[in-house]
């Protein structure tokens, strides 16, 4: 499995579908369960490993979502204590009065 290890999350894991589609709506379905297939066996790897305390996992699609990859892929984020300073928030913090809860 892949990994970006100078990252605060070791182990990151981008996951993607061999058929070069931009979004996960241009997926079929087969791909679609094939890509969470994969997530499974990734955090299998992840979890015998490194034995992180949770996960984040996401996909960005279009460019107002963040996307700067034309490719549809899924990031497995492993996540450790103390690896970031407040964990609320998540995907919500790309909208500033919606990060804090």
């Amino acid at each position: 499995m892949p990994s970006s290890t100078s990252s605060p999350n070791p182990r990151h894991q981008p996951v993607l579908p061999r058929r070069p589609v931009a979004s996960y709506f241009e997926s079929t379905a087969a791909e679609r369960v094939a890509l969470f297939e994969l997530i499974d066996a990734g955090k299998a790897f992840v979890e015998e490993r490194f034995k992180p305390a949770g996960y984040n996992i996401g996909i960005k699609m279009g460019s107002m979502a963040g996307q700067t990859i034309s490719h549809l892929h899924v990031h497995l984020i492993p996540r450790y204590a103390g690896d970031v300073a407040d964990l609320r928030g998540g995907v919500r913090g790309v909208i500033p009065d919606k990060q804090k809860y």
